[in-house]
């Protein structure tokens, strides 16, 4: 694989930013259409970003924008750490142009169980939707590994792993681990009609060579600000595209 840099187009949920990144990163930030997005990709040397695009400030800025982060190591489910969480802010208005979550597994040769409920937040300030991290899990319980496990080792994929529901009916197949607007880990898939949505972790019955769902509880589909008409994903108020599929929002 190329180590040569080039020159991309990021996307995030209130912006993008121009940066050069490597193939590896390249391919981490494609969803599967034609834009590339930055929350798959993680934090990014603030030296490689040459512009950044606020959406509020419906501008262009040169150079990167500022770039927060914070190392939690908080478990949120079994035997799965969130290693680092982190924002790259407008350096303008301060605006949340892209946030990303990067996981790690605390054991390489044990599966990832339930999500386990998080505390409320004691700040006062109002919640934002995250975006969901494209780090990714490996369950399949064949597989062992020839090192010894470290609790740095990133976590690997499940991508691709069909899904069944509750009627052993194919609903799709798997693309990622994410963090809804809750602060819940939840299943990103890739549905049979090609579109994307997210099934809630604790409704996950048994993951294997397939991945089967048990019985969900439907949410109600009220309207609310920032949802896509097209995906479903609940974005932030004010964003003016979905961060998932990168559509235009209403």
């Amino acid at each position: 694989m190329s180590t040569e840099l080039r020159l991309k187009k990021l996307r995030g949920s209130g912006g993008y930013v121009m940066a050069t990144v490597n193939d590896q990163q390249q391919m981490k930030g494609n969803l599967g259409g034609p834009d590339l997005f930055l929350a798959p990709i993680g934090r990014l040397d603030s030296q490689r970003i040459t512009k950044h695009f606020c959406n509020t400030c419906e501008k262009e800025f040169e150079g990167p924008p500022k770039i927060e982060f914070e190392n939690p190591n908080e478990e949120v489910a079994e035997n799965l750490i969130l290693a680092e969480k982190g924002q790259y802010i407008c350096n303008s208005c301060k605006a949340v142009i892209a946030e990303y979550r990067e996981f790690k597994k605390q054991n390489e040769t044990v599966d990832v169980g339930s999500a386990k409920p998080l505390e409320p937040s004691s700040q006062t300030v109002a919640p934002k939707i995250l975006e969901p991290t494209q780090t990714q899990i490996k369950t399949e319980t064949s597989v062992k590994s020839s090192t010894q496990p470290s609790s740095s080792t990133t976590v690997s994929s499940i991508e691709g792993l069909a899904v069944y529901d509750e009627n052993a009916k194919k609903i799709g197949n798997a693309k990622q681990v994410g963090i809804d607007s809750n602060q819940s880990v939840v299943l990103l898939i890739i549905k049979n009609d090609g579109t994307e949505g997210s099934i809630p972790w604790n409704n996950i019955r048994k993951v294997g060579e397939v991945i089967l769902l048990g019985n969900p509880t439907v949410a109600p589909q009220a309207s609310q600000p920032g949802k896509c008409t097209k995906c479903g994903f609940s974005n932030k108020e004010g964003s003016k595209f979905c961060e998932e599929c990168g559509s235009k929002l209403q």
